[in-house]
């Protein structure tokens, strides 16, 4: 859908959006650096899946900026909004690099990302007061229902492609049937 963009400078970080986020999305920031996303991970020589949440329907949280995932995540989510998903393809020294690879995955791999940030949330006490935490509260149940909205009008898409597929299906049968009719019968 998108462009590719380089986050880094040096083809470290490459995004490319996959579903545009809403123009009014939220993205992470100083008060909100909690994510949640899902994601699938794959390995850019072969194309094997090596970690999703999709098998399962999990959601990964964690705070952006923190080191507590690979440099790439903490670059690529700084730049995406809620409702966003976006193809994230990081170069070895911004994934896993010679140090901590997991075993399953060679030290060296380029390694792809499609990544849905799901929503954003402060860090826990960081709330001052009753009515923060009511805005906060109002504000994720917007961002759900702006992403269920997404994923909706995706299905509804999928739902009227597969029928006009159906219809030209049935009119070529249909039209196959006609012939040789009324010749001689």
């Amino acid at each position: 859908m998108g462009d590719t963009v380089d986050l880094t400078g040096d083809g470290g970080v490459l995004k490319t959006i996959v579903r545009q986020a809403k123009a009014d999305a939220l993205g992470p920031s100083e008060s909100i650096p909690l994510v949640d996303v899902h994601y699938e991970g794959t390995l850019a020589e072969t194309g094997e899946v090596f970690d999703t949440t999709h098998e399962d329907n999990t959601i990964f949280t964690f705070e952006v900026g923190s080191g507590s995932v690979i440099k790439a995540w903490d670059v690529a989510l700084k730049s995406m909004k809620v409702g966003e998903i976006a193809r994230i393809t990081c170069k070895p020294e911004y994934a896993y690099g010679s140090a901590g690879s997991p075993p399953d995955i060679p030290p060296d791999a380029t390694l792809i990302f499609e990544v849905e940030l799901v929503a954003c949330k402060p860090r826990k006490g960081s709330i001052s007061n009753a009515s923060d935490e009511r805005a906060r509260l109002d504000e994720l149940k917007k961002q759900r229902e702006a992403a269920a909205a997404v994923k909706e009008e995706e299905k509804k898409k999928r739902e009227e492609a597969k029928a006009a597929a159906a219809a030209r299906v049935q009119a070529k049968l249909d039209a196959k049937k006609g012939k040789g009719k009324g010749k001689g019968k």
